[in-house]
């Protein structure tokens, strides 16, 4: 089964930059796209960004398109979520997962997570002044 840790969260002001990294076993990215999803309390997981395994098509949700980039580096088992422009509504927990997915929606991107893939435990990322 693969395993994922995620690390970088913290704390930033708005219009800072963070940097997130999530460090998978067990399962490859080739096979299973990295996927970078955050929750805030009361509310629906939602996904971020995603990078389709495969082709590695990069997709993003509206609400991130143009301030974050989803990476990896397969020689290190590693991808990552660069963060910039930071607002006070990204603030939440973010999860790192294996096995993305994505359904267009009504114009929308809909990144969501394969019924086979794995979530990482959470990091969280505070945005206020």
């Amino acid at each position: 089964d693969g395993q994922l840790q995620a690390s970088g969260g913290g704390s930033a002001q708005p219009g800072d930059s963070l940097r997130l990294s999530c460090l998978v076993s067990g399962v490859s990215f080739d096979d299973y796209g990295p996927g970078w999803f955050r929750q805030v309390p009361g509310k629906e997981r939602e996904g971020v960004a995603c990078i389709t395994a495969g082709y590695d098509n990069i997709y993003y949700s509206d609400s991130v398109k143009g301030r974050f980039t989803i990476s990896k580096d397969n020689t290190k088992n590693t991808a990552f979520l660069q963060m910039s422009s930071l607002k006070p509504d990204d603030t939440a927990v973010y999860f790192c997962a294996a096995g993305c997915y994505v359904y267009f929606n009504a114009g929308h991107t809909d990144i969501r997570l394969n019924t086979n893939g794995f979530w990482g435990q959470g990091t969280l990322v505070t945005v206020s002044s």
